[in-house]
């Protein structure tokens, strides 16, 4: 598929019904041994229990079987994982814990920070650990120092805790530093804008229903995606979502979906529609994996998605 370089306009899912153009790509899992030296694709079921690497010879990035649908939908990836709690002395955030693939075998991965929103604690967050953990990331969900800090803090203290991750802690030799993104809810993810102004090297930012004085992004460069959610009435996306998106430019890879009929605290709990496409956005923008590309472009068509805009993959 040669991806689509206009930008799409917003578009509503309410109002259409239409059927989803991909058909759902069941895989039958099976081992294929090519010449000796074929990649292994496992079910899930059986995830951390192949020796065989599943990194492609094309991309060395390119973590686990080829994707689908219900891959990217599950609550569980390919990878088994276990998590270390990091104590609240660390220094520059206040503490967390670290998600992270059990096997070394496919190499290091990519590292994702999340941090929390306004008077909340990473428990909040906690549900994205293991499943993007699951799917080939290292993953940070912090606490911040206090649980009233602004955006301005928690971006500082996002990269804080990337850097700890990848110079400090017991789980560094799994992360590839030079692979790095950052996420956050509310004031969390006016954070992860703050922190792609800081530090322009990273990978992908994923601010979920982000709340900011500031409204104006045009200097990201980091390719971004923003969830608002559209009943969202403590940072609407009026005046906070669709304004950031908007602001960034548009030579900048950026993707803005509204979770229909969602209030801003949907990031607090289990959502499929935020996994997957968290999941996707981090895969190829993280591990520069274009398999992902055909979830993202053309723009999904979803009934649980209330409004949708962005530029395909460039």
């Amino acid at each position: 598929m040669e991806p689509q370089r206009n930008e799409a306009g917003p578009t509503t899912g309410r109002h259409r019904r239409t059927s989803r153009r991909r058909i759902l790509s069941l895989g039958v899992a099976a081992l294929f041994a090519i010449g000796g030296a074929g990649v292994v694709a496992l079910p899930s079921a059986m995830a951390g229990e192949t020796t065989t690497s599943s990194v492609s010879a094309q991309n060395q990035y390119q973590r686990g079987p080829d994707p689908t649908v219900s891959s990217i939908e599950a609550r569980t990836g390919h990878y088994r994982t276990s998590s270390t709690r990091v104590s609240s002395f660390a220094s520059g955030f206040g503490g967390g814990t670290i998600y992270y693939p059990t096997t070394t075998s496919d190499g290091t991965f990519g590292g994702v920070a999340i941090a929390p929103g306004y008077t909340a604690s990473s428990s909040s967050m906690d549900w994205l650990g293991p499943r993007i953990a699951s799917q080939g990331f290292v993953v940070f969900v912090i606490d911040t120092n206090t649980r009233l800090d602004q955006p301005s803090s928690r971006g500082r203290q996002l990269l804080a805790a990337l850097d700890y991750l990848t110079e400090r802690s017991s789980e560094r030799h799994r992360v590839d530093s030079n692979r790095l993104a950052v996420m956050g809810h509310s004031m969390g993810g006016g954070g992860a804008l703050e922190a792609t102004i800081s530090r322009p090297s990273l990978k992908a930012s994923i601010p979920l229903t982000p709340w900011n004085l500031t409204k104006n992004w045009s200097r990201v460069t980091t390719p971004t995606l923003i969830v608002g959610a559209e009943r969202d009435s403590v940072a609407s996306v009026r005046s906070h979502s669709i304004p950031f998106y908007t602001s960034l430019s548009s030579s900048t890879d950026r993707m803005y979906v509204e979770l229909s009929g969602a209030s801003h605290f949907a990031p607090n709990v289990s959502n499929t529609t935020i996994a997957k496409y968290s999941i996707s956005w981090l895969k190829r923008f993280v591990d520069n994996d274009t398999r992902y590309d055909r979830f993202l472009c053309p723009l999904p068509n979803e009934r649980d998605i209330s409004d949708i805009r962005g530029n395909c993959p460039r």
